[in-house]
């Protein structure tokens, strides 16, 4: 239920996407109670998204009246059901919660739908240097979990975490411009719990 933005998602996103006006679209993936909805609507940009929750959906489309024809519920890893194609399409840790596969199918679905020269932007995508992956059963492949009964993914389903070469591996259709591994370790109190993700730009050639 958060609902600032992700300040690695804003970093990114003016770095190497920054929105240009009114006719710049983006699409986010996955985005759950509008953490990042208002930073993209002061960009001015012409924002899209696709959120799994239908209930989210609906308090979206009441939160922001003006753009709530383009909230949609919808499966990202089964069809992007938008018009036209975008200049930007962003993730933050949540196509990161599913399979191999599914994860494979959105982003040829992502890439199509990207102009040439388009980004992608991930955040948060799960390492396998995260010490979470210890507490879960693999699902589906190696790279992912679920039945989670503890830690901060217990109870939430599917968790893919990546080494180095598998999202290279996932990202191999795209020119990777930006690949950043960020990690977190608690010291107090000492339960070598890591928490470590990946941040990348993967753009359209």
């Amino acid at each position: 239920m958060s609902i600032w933005p992700w300040s690695d998602l804003v970093s990114m996103v003016m770095r190497y996407a920054r929105p240009a006006g009114p006719t710049y679209r983006i699409l986010e993936l996955g985005c759950g109670a509008g953490a990042n909805v208002p930073f993209f609507l002061s960009q001015q940009a012409d924002y899209y998204a696709i959120e799994g929750s239908a209930y989210m959906v609906a308090r979206l489309k009441e939160r922001y009246p003006q753009v709530a024809e383009r909230f949609v519920a919808g499966d990202f890893t089964a069809d992007l059901p938008f018009p036209g194609s975008f200049d930007l399409i962003v993730d933050r840790s949540s196509l990161t919660h599913n399979c191999t596969k599914s994860i494979q199918h959105c982003l040829k679905l992502a890439r199509d739908k990207l102009k040439p020269g388009g980004a992608f932007v991930g955040i948060d995508w799960f390492s396998s240097k995260n010490s979470e992956m210890r507490y879960g059963e693999i699902a589906d492949d190696e790279h992912t979990r679920s039945n989670f009964q503890q830690g901060q993914f217990a109870h939430v389903g599917k968790v893919h975490f990546s080494d180095e070469s598998h999202l290279r591996f996932l990202l191999s259709d795209f020119n990777l411009e930006v690949l950043e591994h960020k990690t977190v370790e608690r010291l107090e109190p000492a339960d070598n719990s890591r928490f470590a993700t990946w941040n990348f730009v993967a753009r359209k050639s």
